[in-house]
């Protein structure tokens, strides 16, 4: 049977019973779907089966390392089960980078890439037997991203990281109102890209950096005549609102 010991471990011995074994790999898939759903309901490019497999596997690994091999120990066998748990972290490494990639200047992909680090030590945990640390694991991950990510947005600076997405008639000298504009009400303007959709129309990239509010600036911007949208996106998150 498994035991809690003084420090809390769950020990879970070579005499441990399938099911117990099968009881962690079922808390590494629960808790590594909690952080996939958020993902998935925030439509990134990693979502609940991702991180569901992502962390099962790490658990596998976990138990099959811990507990798998115990038959072949002797006198000139030893167990080290922290070998695996370190292929497990380089393997992860690569899958992550898999999810980030960029257009232009912007890096998207980064969260995703760090909740699927996140998901494999939490299922790693739960197949070492540390049900607790899994747990507060996920609950931190959950923390930072529905609490954090939004106070972050409202923090001096934050609209340094904003992209403003400004769409307007061409031929007009519209692009000199806006930063003219721009000017007056404090801001420095950075245009990263301009793109003509059609024989009419031009969609500017933008970064606004000052210290009035940017909402200030994008309503001011909405009302210059020959402009026909204004929309800001993430610079540096998984997709344009993260």
């Amino acid at each position: 049977m498994a035991m809690i010991d003084a420090a809390g471990v769950w020990s879970v011995g070579a005499e441990t019973h399938n099911l117990e074994a099968i009881g962690l790999l079922a808390e590494a898939f629960v808790l590594s779907s909690i952080i996939g759903l958020e993902r998935q309901l925030r439509q990134k490019s990693a979502g609940l089966r991702t991180h569901a497999l992502v962390g099962m596997g790490a658990a596998l690994f976990a138990l099959v390392s811990g507990y798998g091999f115990s038959t072949l120990l002797g006198d000139h066998v030893i167990l080290d089960p922290s070998r695996i748990a370190a292929q497990i972290v380089s393997g992860i490494g690569f899958l992550g980078a898999g999810v980030i990639f960029t257009r232009g200047d912007v890096v998207r992909g980064l969260t995703t890439a760090a909740a699927i680090w996140v998901t494999a030590a939490v299922g790693m945990a739960s197949g070492a037997g540390l049900p607790w640390l899994a747990l507060a694991g996920t609950i931190f991950y959950l923390i930072t991203t529905a609490v954090i990510t939004p106070l972050l947005a409202r923090l001096p600076g934050a609209s340094a990281r904003e992209v403003i997405m400004l769409r307007y008639e061409d031929g007009k000298g519209v692009l000199r109102d806006v930063l003219a504009e721009s000017t007056s009400l404090g801001f420095a303007a950075e245009v990263l890209s301009t793109d003509k959709t059609d024989k009419s129309e031009v969609t500017m990239r933008a970064r606004f950096r000052g210290r009035p509010p940017l909402p200030a600036l994008i309503a001011s911007l909405t009302e210059i005549d020959g402009v026909i949208s204004v929309r800001t996106a993430r610079q540096d998150t998984d997709q344009d609102d993260d």
